[in-house]
C-alpha cells in the first residue's frame, strides 16, 4: 500500500453539531463510517488508541460547551456549577464498576491516583513494596522512590514472563507471596506488604487474573493497589464490591472515551481512613496537630478542591456515558473491540509471517500483541524505538506501540470501534518497512 502522507497543517474542527439531534437517530455502524463522529486527520490510520484514547466528537462538543460556560463566568463555574456534575459522574463511574460513590473519586490519571495511594501510607524500613517486572513505568518509578526515601521500605519484584496462562500466573504469584512473607517474617515487628497489580498490563497488553490474585494477597495479609489503567472501558462486568481489592484506578480517558486528564480512584470506606491527603494538600486537610481535631475529613470532600484546575475533563465523563449508552452499551462495545482485536492480530501475523501472543485470546481483550519479523538479539535503544516510530508516524501516518519482551519484539495494536480489518492491513505494509529500516541500521551500527 502508498504511504498515506501525515497532514502539513492542523486538520480543520469539525463543524459543531447538535448532541440532542444525534441521539435521535440509530447510532452509526461500528467501522470506518464512526470516522463521522472522531476527529480524526482523514489519512490517518488509528491502532494506538490505548495510549492516549480518542475523543468522539458528541463528547468534545459537550466539552466545548462546558469551557465557554466557565470562561463566560469563571466564579460561577468554580464555586456552583462543576460540583453537581462531579457528583453525577461519581455516582453513574460507581455503578459501572460496582461500587458505592462515596467510594470513588475523580483524579487527573492513573499514576497521579497510585502515587496519592502509596504516599499516604507510612512505611517503615522493614515494609515491602511489591511491584512487577511488567509494571508500568512511572509506578514502578513510584515504588522506587519511596524506597529511597527515608523509612526505605524494601522494593520486591515479581516476574511473568509471556507467552503463559492464568493458572501459571497464579500459581506462581501465591509461591512467590509466600516467600516474600517468609523471608521478611519477624514476630518481633509488624510489617506492612503492599502489592501493586497490573488488571491488564500496558506492554504486553494482557489481562492478569487479577481478581484471583488480590484474593491470594487477602489471604495472606497484603494490601493490594489495583493499577487499572485500561480496564473501565474495556473490560466488561468489573464488580469491585465483590473482588474488594484495597485501593483501584483506571483511567477514564482511554476506553471510556472521556478527556484526556480524568481517572477514577476507588477506595473502599473500610480503607478510607488511609487517605489523609491528596496531593496537593487541600485546604480543608484536618491535622491531628489542630486543637479541635476530631477526625481526618471526610473523603469525596477531600478531593473536591485541591487548587484550580480544569474540571471539564472529570465532568466529560458524563458526556462519554452518554455516548457508549447510544452506542449499545458496554457488551455491544466490546464485543466488537475484542473481536476486530482478535481477528486483526490473526490477519496481522499472517502477513508478517509471524504469531500472536496469546493465540486463543484468553488474555486478550480490545488489544492484542503480534510478534514482528526481527531478531530477538536487537536491543531496544532509544535510536530503534525511535526509528520505529518515526517510520510508523510521520511516513505511514500510523500508530501502534511496538515494543521487546521475553527476548521477542512485538507489536501491541489497540481495535476500536472506528478501526476494520483493513486498518490492520495497511498498518501490516507499514511495519514491514519499518522493521526493514531497523535491520538495515542495526547491521550497519554493527559493522
Amino acid at each position: 500500500m502508498t504511504p498515506r502522507v501525515p497532514a502539513t497543517a492542523l486538520v480543520p474542527i469539525p463543524a459543531p453539531f447538535s448532541i440532542e439531534e444525534l441521539y435521535k437517530n440509530p447510532p452509526l455502524a461500528f467501522g470506518h463510517e464512526m470516522h463521522k463522529l472522531f476527529g480524526f486527520d482523514p489519512e490517518y490510520v488509528n491502532l494506538n488508541h490505548g495510549s492516549y484514547g480518542s475523543l468522539p466528537l458528541p463528547v468534545r462538543a459537550a466539552c466545548d460547551m462546558w469551557t465557554t460556560e466557565a470562561e463566560a463566568n469563571p466564579d460561577k463555574f468554580m464555586r456552583l456549577v462543576f460540583r453537581p456534575h462531579i457528583t453525577r459522574v461519581r455516582q453513574r463511574v460507581a455503578k459501572l464498576i460496582g461500587a458505592n460513590a462515596d467510594e470513588c473519586v475523580m483524579v487527573a490519571n492513573t499514576s497521579s491516583g497510585i502515587s496519592t495511594v502509596l504516599r499516604n501510607f507510612t512505611f517503615n524500613a522493614s515494609d515491602v513494596l511489591i511491584g512487577a517486572n511488567t509494571t508500568y513505568p512511572a509506578v514502578l518509578s513510584a515504588l522506587k522512590y519511596l524506597s529511597d526515601i527515608p523509612s526505605h521500605p524494601t522494593v520486591s519484584i515479581f516476574t511473568i514472563q509471556f507467552p503463559t496462562t492464568h493458572e501459571a500466573i497464579l500459581e506462581t504469584f501465591r509461591e512467590y507471596i509466600r516467600k516474600v512473607k517468609e523471608e521478611h517474617n519477624d514476630p518481633g515487628q509488624t510489617r506492612k506488604f503492599v502489592a501493586v497489580i497490573d488488571t491488564i498490563v500496558s506492554l504486553p497488553a494482557v489481562l492478569l487474573p487479577w481478581k484471583a490474585m488480590v484474593t491470594i494477597c487477602r489471604d495472606a495479609g497484603v494490601y493490594t493497589v489495583l493499577d487499572a489503567a485500561h480496564s473501565i472501558g474495556q473490560e466488561p462486568d468489573i464488580n469491585l464490591s465483590e473482588v474488594q481489592p484495597d485501593f483501584w484506578v483506571s483511567n477514564c480517558h482511554k476506553w471510556l472515551y472521556a478527556k484526556r486528564g480524568c481517572a477514577v480512584l476507588y477506595v473502599p470506606e473500610r480503607n478510607q481512613h488511609f487517605i489523609r491527603s491528596p496531593f496537593p494538600t487541600p485546604d480543608n486537610y484536618h491535622s491531628p496537630q489542630d486543637k479541635d481535631y476530631n477526625s481526618p475529613e471526610e473523603f469525596i470532600k477531600l478531593f473536591e478542591w485541591t487548587g484550580t484546575i480544569d474540571h471539564v475533563p472529570h465532568m466529560s465523563v458524563n458526556a462519554a456515558l452518554d455516548f457508549r449508552e447510544w452506542l449499545g452499551g458496554e457488551h455491544r462495545i466490546n464485543d466488537y473491540t475484542r473481536k476486530l482485536a482478535m481477528e486483526g492480530g490473526k490477519h496481522l501475523a499472517r502477513r508478517l509471517g509471524t504469531e500472536l501472543l496469546d493465540p486463543e485470546g484468553h488474555m486478550t481483550l480490545s488489544m492484542v500483541n503480534v510478534e514482528l519479523p526481527l531478531p530477538g538479539k536487537i536491543p531496544n535503544t532509544g535510536d530503534i524505538s525511535t526509528l520505529i516510530r518515526d517510520t510508523l508516524l510521520l511516513k505511514w501516518n500510523t500508530s501502534a506501540f511496538c515494543f521487546r519482551h521475553n527476548e521477542k519484539w512485538w507489536v501491541r495494536c489497540s481495535a476500536q470501534i472506528f478501526n476494520e480489518i483493513s486498518d490492520f492491513d495497511f498498518l501490516a505494509d507499514a511495519l514491514i518497512d519499518a522493521c526493514a529500516k531497523v535491520k538495515e541500521h542495526y547491521i550497519g551500527q554493527a559493522n
